[in-house]
C-alpha cells in the first residue's frame, strides 16, 4: 500500500536553497548612506541596476552624496528615504543606532529592514566587540521596530572596496540572518545582485552577535596584512 492509499499526504519536495526571488524592481533605501559603508553599498547596488535612495538626517547632505554617486541614486532625509523604499538598509554609526530607529518606527513599519551595524569599541589594543543589552544590533532593531521585518546582513564588507569604481567585483559571502525565510531569501537575492557576492543564510537573529563581532577580527586581519578581507563559506 502506498502512502497515498493510506490517506497520508505526500510531502512536497524540499525547496532549493539557491532558488531566490527577483528583487530587481525593489527600491532600496540606505540610512546612513553618506557614511563610508552606506555610501559604498548604495554605489554597488545602484551600479548593479537597483533603484537606490540615500538617507541622511539632512536631506541636502543626502542629495549631495547621491549626486556625486550618479547612477540614478536619489537622496532624502531619513524619514523620506524610509517611506519611499521597499527595503531599508541600516548603516548608521552604532552610537546613533537606537535613536535613529526609534525616530523612524512609523516610517519603517511594514518594511523589510536590513541591519548591517557592528557594535564595536576601540582602544590601544585595537577593535573589540560590544554586546548590546538586547544581544546584538539586529536584535535591538527588532525590539525597537516591532512592526518591521528585521534581518541582518552586509556586516563584513570593505568600505574601501565598495567605493572603488576600479573594482569590478567583490569576491565575498554575505551572512544573512532573520526569522522568516521569505525575508532572508530577498536579502540573499539582493546581495547576489552585486558581482562576486553571494548571500548565505546564517541563522536567526539570536545568532547575530557573533556575526557582528567578527568584524573586530577582520579589522585585525586587515591591519596585519594590509588587506580588505572578507569571508567565504566553503562546501555550500
Amino acid at each position: 500500500m502506498t502512502s497515498t492509499d493510506s490517506g497520508s499526504t505526500p510531502k512536497p519536495p524540499a525547496k532549493d536553497p539557491w532558488e531566490l526571488p527577483d528583487v530587481s524592481d525593489l527600491t532600496v533605501g540606505v540610512l546612513g548612506g553618506t557614511g563610508d559603508q552606506g555610501r559604498g553599498l548604495a554605489y554597488r547596488l545602484a551600479r548593479a541596476g537597483q533603484k537606490v535612495i540615500i538617507g541622511s538626517r539632512a536631506a541636502e547632505r543626502a542629495e549631495s552624496a547621491a549626486a556625486e554617486l550618479g547612477l540614478g541614486v536619489e537622496g532624502a532625509d531619513n524619514a523620506g528615504c524610509a517611506r519611499r523604499s521597499d527595503i531599508v538598509v541600516i548603516a548608521v554609526p552604532w552610537e546613533g543606532h537606537a535613536k535613529t530607529l526609534e525616530s523612524l518606527r512609523d516610517e519603517l513599519a511594514g518594511k523589510l529592514v536590513v541591519d548591517c551595524v557592528n557594535p564595536l569599541g576601540f582602544d590601544k589594543k585595537g577593535a573589540y566587540a560590544l554586546k548590546p543589552e538586547e544581544g546584538s544590533a539586529a536584535e535591538q532593531a527588532a525590539a525597537l521596530l516591532p512592526a518591521s521585518r528585521v534581518t541582518a546582513a552586509f556586516h563584513h564588507l570593505s568600505a574601501v572596496l565598495l567605493q572603488d569604481p576600479a573594482v569590478e567585483q567583490i569576491d565575498t559571502d554575505v551572512m544573512v540572518l532573520g526569522e522568516v525565510r521569505a525575508d532572508t531569501d530577498i536579502v540573499q537575492a539582493l546581495a547576489a545582485r552585486i558581482p562576486g557576492m553571494r548571500g548565505v543564510f546564517a541563522g536567526r537573529l539570536r545568532n547575530a552577535h557573533q556575526v557582528e563581532s567578527l568584524v573586530a577580527n577582520l579589522i585585525s586581519v586587515n591591519r596585519r596584512y594590509k588587506a580588505h578581507a572578507g569571508l567565504r563559506v566553503t562546501d555550500v
